[in-house]
């Protein structure tokens, strides 16, 4: 990671550019501030492998089952607001 001071002039930030195509992260900073983070853009998503993560999330069985009343009578309707 580099961090430096903000670019003076277009010479100086293409060279920050190359930095960071490289692979580099830089962080610019202002009267030694950081203010921005630039980062090279991923050039692909991950692949979602399917059931990667089995046994990781449990549904309760009554998961779908109405709420109580006390919990759903604090929910207002917007509008029963309006009038």
């Amino acid at each position: 990671m580099y961090n430096v001071e903000i670019p003076d002039n277009q010479t100086d930030f293409a060279k920050l550019l190359q930095l960071v195509l490289s692979g580099e992260e830089v962080v610019i900073s202002q009267d030694g501030n950081p203010i921005a983070r630039v980062v090279p853009i991923a050039d692909k998503s991950l692949p979602r492998i399917p059931g990667l993560d089995k046994g990781k999330v449990v549904i309760s069985s009554d998961f779908d089952a109405p709420l109580p009343d006390d919990i759903l009578n604090s929910f207002t309707n917007p509008v029963d607001n309006l009038e």
